[in-house]
């Protein structure tokens, strides 16, 4: 019996919209096919993506940051493909695996903070759980904070941290938790003051939105937490492996003492899932304090030799090609050049990053005729207006953007840190094209969305 993958996707391609909407998530398809986003991509290297008519696009969405060194990198593909030609042994579980213990030792080595030991799983949700539980363990304490706008993964505990009501709705009652304002350490300090608090867990700058702490609030949060008897999580989900321009987005920062470091996400280079709780002695000797209690937690896909292939090759990929300094450099030049725009643009209202993290924020604007317009479109939905920027950087410039969170007015950059300078001054002209377009009203952008709103509450109507 042979297997064809490259026949069975040809053969089916042309239906991969209805099969998806049939046996998978109809919802979902029917809202990329009214945005236009229900695209056939056929190939993906790099920083670019390919659909069937052979038309080119950059990806400045990387998966939701998974591809830090692009699609399909050669050097991590071969390592994976060394593996399976060795046949090394994975998973036997009863075992030691050489290749966990050194990804282990690599990630120590680049997070610092006297890490101690390394929990794999597999996604930065199941980090986030592991390092719930490990918190509460530690301190026999079962409250657990998080800041406004925060997300660190949609299963049960970490939905208990989520700073949005709409992916928390319906789904409780959750784990105790409180939240905070991102940033106010007034606030934080007074929650801790109860004395029952496990742990907070923070992002250093926070996936929806690409909100940025003010200077020396980790440092000082972090001291709080010890001050209280709590731990002090940080969550480098999205922003580890290079993303803001060092290693970990921590690391611009002078004075933090994180207990646990949450990885996940560009880990393996985007063809593996895995995770990574970072863990200081003390939380590390709390959980596995015995032999007996030595494999009180685990996950049956957290000693992957295959994995951890992965996790190394993407490792010196990461240090070989200079990509951390890479999003530096070419994350300082793209937010100055959209920053540049603010003055010319009056739904354009501010733009915030690090590295090749990069939030641009919208607003009402001043002339009468564009308030209008804007009015009118958030009275259909608070999710529609930035739809009038990514339908056409992707329909008319082949660039591959999102919204930064549910009704939110910001669109977010996260492209792979594999992006050239040409890549950034394509953007730049797509982006200012879009900006000149919208700006006029009426005309083909605002007649698109109003498009988008009747064909939604059309379908909204029959579904009831």
């Amino acid at each position: 019996m042979s297997f064809d993958l490259k026949g069975l996707v040809e053969t089916h391609l042309k239906e991969a919209s209805a099969l998806y909407a049939e046996h998978v998530n109809p919802r979902f398809a029917r809202a990329m096919g009214l945005i236009g986003f229900d695209r056939r991509f056929v190939r993906a290297r790099g920083a670019y993506l390919w659909d069937e008519q052979g038309r080119r696009y950059l990806d400045m969405l990387a998966g939701y940051g998974v591809f830090n060194i692009g699609r399909h990198h050669p050097v991590v593909g071969q390592a994976l493909k060394d593996f399976m030609a060795l046949q090394l042994p994975s998973l036997v579980q009863m075992d030691l695996p050489v290749l966990v213990g050194l990804a282990a030792r690599e990630l120590k080595k680049r997070a610092g903070f006297d890490m101690a030991h390394v929990y794999f799983g597999s996604t930065g949700a199941e980090a986030n759980e592991t390092a719930i539980k490990f918190a509460r363990k530690t301190t026999g304490k079962a409250r657990i904070l998080h800041a406004t706008s925060a997300f660190h993964g949609l299963t049960t505990g970490a939905l208990a941290l989520n700073g949005s009501k709409i992916f928390r709705e319906g789904f409780g009652p959750f784990t105790p938790t409180d939240q905070v304002p991102f940033g106010d350490l007034d606030a934080l300090k007074a929650a801790l003051s109860k004395g029952d608090v496990a742990a907070f867990f923070v992002e250093p700058i926070q996936g929806k939105g690409v909100h940025i702490p003010p200077p020396g609030y980790l440092a000082e949060a972090s001291r709080l937490c010890h001050q209280h008897g709590a731990l002090f999580v940080v969550d480098e989900v999205q922003t580890g492996v290079g993303r803001t321009g060092r290693f970990l987005a921590l690391h611009h920062e002078e004075g933090v003492e994180p207990d646990m470091i949450l990885m996940s996400k560009a880990l393996s280079g985007g063809y593996v899932p895995v995770s990574a709780v970072l863990m200081k002695k003390p939380v590390y000797d709390a959980v596995f304090s015995s032999l007996e209690r030595s494999v009180v937690h685990s996950s049956t896909f957290g000693k992957s030799n295959f994995a951890a292939t992965a996790v190394l090759a993407t490792l010196a990929v990461l240090d070989e090609e200079g990509l951390t300094e890479r999003a530096a450099r070419l994350g300082a030049l793209l937010k100055d050049r959209l920053a540049a725009m603010v003055d010319r643009y009056e739904f354009l209202h501010a733009v915030r990053g690090r590295g090749l993290m990069i939030a641009i924020d919208f607003g009402p604007p001043k002339s009468l005729k564009l308030k209008a317009a804007w009015k009118t479109v958030h009275a259909l939905s608070r999710d529609l207006f930035c739809q009038a920027i990514t339908i056409p950087l992707l329909e008319d410039h082949g660039m591959l953007t999102q919204v930064a969170g549910h009704g939110m007015n910001t669109i977010k950059l996260i492209p792979p840190l594999v992006i050239s300078e040409e890549d950034v001054n394509d953007f730049v002209k797509a982006f200012e094209a879009v900006m000149d377009s919208l700006h006029r009203f009426p005309g083909p952008a605002w007649e698109s969305l109003l498009r988008i709103a009747r064909n939604a509450g059309s379908m909204k109507a029959r579904a009831s």
